[in-house]
C-alpha cells in the first residue's frame, strides 16, 4: 500500500529497551495542516514515540511512512530531508549570539548563504514576534521567548512535519496562550503538519483538531477535543475525574 507524501504515518511501531517494552504496536497518523496532540502520563512513551519519527530511535518494529519511503530504515540527519523535523523541551540556543544569528544558523545548515540566512531570519522573527529582539543576545530572552526562536530555527528548513516536545511546559498562562497562537499561525503560514506533546491540557484543548492518548505505551484513546475530555479510559488514566469541567 502507498501511502500520501501529504502524511507522516507511524505505523504498528514497537520499542523494547532491554526486557521493557516502551511503545507497543501504536499507530499514529499526522496530516499535513493539521495539528494532532499527543498526551498522556509520565511514562507513558510519547517521548519514545516522538525519538522514533523524528530518528533518534530506532523502533523493533514497525515503519514510519512519508510517501513509499519508510523513514525508520534513514539515519537521523536524513529525517529533516524528508521533512520531519522536531524541537526539544530545552531549547540550547548559542548565547553569546544574536537571536538573528540562532536563527541564520538554521538557514545556513539548510544550504542558504549568510546574506539569504540573515534575510530569511529578520523575516521569519518578525512573524514570531521577536523583531525587536533580532539583535539581542539570546543569554537576555525570556523562557517563552527561547521557545519561539527554537521554533524559528526548526522553521528553517521549511519542513512537511513539525514536531514539538513539550512547547508550554514552564511558561506562566499568558506567555502559554501567545504561543498557541504562534503555533497556530505556524500552521496556517507554513501548512506543516504538527504534532504536539504537551502537559498543559487548556493549550492542547484549544489548539489541537485532533488528540491520541498514550498510557503504557499503548494508545488509548484518539478523538476530537471533547471526545477526549469526555472518554472514560483518558480521565482514569490521565485527565481525573473532575479534569476539564
Amino acid at each position: 500500500m502507498g501511502w500520501s507524501m501529504t502524511a507522516l504515518h507511524a505505523n504498528a511501531v514497537t520499542v523494547r529497551f532491554g526486557g521493557l517494552t516502551a511503545v507497543s504496536d501504536v499507530t499514529l497518523r499526522l496530516d499535513k495542516g493539521e495539528v494532532l496532540g499527543l498526551i498522556g502520563p509520565n511514562g507513558a512513551g510519547k517521548t519514545t514515540l516522538v525519538n522514533v519519527l523524528s530518528g533518534f530511535q530506532r523502533p523493533a518494529a514497525g515503519s514510519i511512512l512519508v510517501g513509499e519511503t519508510d523513514c525508520a530504515r534513514l539515519q537521523r540527519h536524513d529525517f529533516a530531508g524528508a521533512g520531519i523535523v522536531r524541537t526539544f523541551q530545552a531549547v540550547r540556543l548559542f548565547k553569546g549570539l544574536t537571536v538573528s544569528e540562532n536563527v541564520e544558523v538554521g538557514y545556513v545548515a539548510a544550504g542558504l548563504g549568510r546574506f539569504a540566512a540573515r534575510r530569511r531570519a529578520k523575516d521569519i522573527l518578525g512573524e514570531l514576534g521577536l523583531a525587536e529582539k533580532a539583535d539581542r543576545l539570546a543569554a537576555g530572552l525570556s523562557y517563552g521567548e527561547e521557545r519561539r526562536v527554537g521554533l524559528a530555527r526548526a522553521l528553517a528548513v521549511n519542513p512537511r512535519f513539525l514536531l514539538l516536545d513539550e512547547p508550554a511546559a514552564g511558561l506562566a498562562p499568558a506567555e502559554a496562550d501567545a504561543l498557541r497562537d504562534v503555533v497556530g499561525g505556524v500552521r496556517a503560514k507554513y501548512g506543516c503538519g504538527v504534532l504536539v506533546i504537551e502537559h498543559n491540557m487548556a493549550f492542547v484543548m484549544t489548539l489541537c483538531e485532533r488528540i491520541q492518548v498514550l498510557d503504557g505505551g499503548r494508545t488509548i484513546a484518539e478523538g476530537q477535543p471533547p471526545e477526549i475530555r469526555a472518554d472514560q479510559n483518558v480521565r482514569r488514566a490521565y485527565l481525573g475525574s473532575t479534569a476539564l469541567q
